[in-house]
C-alpha cells in the first residue's frame, strides 16, 4: 500500500468570504504576488503565520468575525521559492512588482497547484498560494471550516 503525503495550510479570512475558495477576493484585489485577475488563494504553513499575515491587513472592525480554514493539498503539487530565488528587495513594502510579475509566470505556467514561498514577515516561515485556475484544483480538499478566535489585545495598543 503506498502513502502520498499531503501537505496542510491554514487560511484565516472574514466568515462571509471563507467559503469561496475560488480565489474571487484575490482576483479583485492583487496582492504581493498575484496580478488583478489572477484568482489565488493565500494560505500558511502554520496557524500562525496564517494569523500574523491577516493581522497585518486587518482592520480591527474584522478581527471579531474570523473563520480559519484548514486546507489539504496534493504534496506532488508544490513549486518551492527560497530566499535566494528572490530579488533583494522581495520583503519591502510595498511589495516589488518583480513579485507579482514571478506570481503571474508561475499560474500561467500552470505546472503546480501551490507556490511554497517565504513570508516577509517572518522569513523563516512560509506561505502557500494556491492557483485556483490549476487543472487539479479540484483535489485541494478543505478539512475543517471553523470559527476563529481572535486576542484582541493582538491589535488593541
Amino acid at each position: 500500500m503506498a502513502f502520498t503525503a499531503n501537505m496542510i495550510v491554514y487560511r484565516i479570512t472574514k466568515h462571509k468570504f471563507a467559503a469561496d475558495i475560488k480565489g474571487t477576493g484575490a482576483a479583485l484585489f492583487p496582492g504581493r504576488w498575484n496580478k488583478s485577475g489572477m484568482p489565488v488563494l493565500y494560505t500558511g504553513i502554520t496557524k500562525e503565520i496564517a494569523l500574523l499575515e491577516t493581522i497585518v491587513h486587518a482592520t480591527p472592525m474584522i478581527v471579531s468575525d474570523l473563520d480559519i480554514l484548514t486546507i489539504e493539498i496534493p504534496d506532488d503539487s508544490i513549486t518551492d521559492l527560497e530566499i535566494p530565488d528572490l530579488p533583494a528587495n522581495w520583503a519591502e513594502y510595498p511589495a516589488p512588482t518583480k513579485l507579482s510579475d514571478l506570481g503571474e509566470k508561475w499560474v500561467l505556467a500552470g505546472l503546480t497547484i501551490a507556490l511554497k514561498i517565504p513570508s516577509c514577515i517572518i522569513n523563516t516561515s512560509y506561505n502557500v498560494i494556491l492557483n485556483c485556475n490549476h487543472l487539479n484544483f479540484s483535489s485541494v480538499n478543505v478539512l475543517d471550516h471553523s470559527k476563529f478566535h481572535f486576542d484582541i489585545r493582538l491589535i488593541s495598543r
